[in-house]
């Protein structure tokens, strides 16, 4: 396990991962970060508590916002192609 140092509007924050994920941890603070400061800029300061929790509850909110990832019959026509040809490999 690794712990890194993610900056969060001038905090850092150690965060454990497992080893190699380093990479995507640090890009995923980045993207926490710019998100925070955002949000900063449109409603000023805020108490480091508050500014946490509101982070939160914008970030769920764009989570659940997003539209559902659609899937064309095509692509479940190669799902299912997949699916058979594993099964064919697997039965022999």
């Amino acid at each position: 396990m690794s712990v890194v140092s993610i900056p969060i509007v001038n905090k850092k924050y150690p965060m454990g991962c497992e080893d190699g994920q380093e990479g995507r941890l640090i890009e995923l603070g980045q993207m926490v970060d710019a998100r925070a400061r955002q949000i900063l800029d449109k409603i000023g300061p805020l108490p480091e508590n508050s500014l946490l929790a509101t982070l939160c509850i914008v970030l769920a909110d764009e989570l659940r916002s997003r539209p559902a990832p659609s899937v064309s019959d095509a692509d479940l026509r190669e799902i299912l192609a997949r699916i058979r040809e594993i099964k064919n490999k697997i039965s022999g």
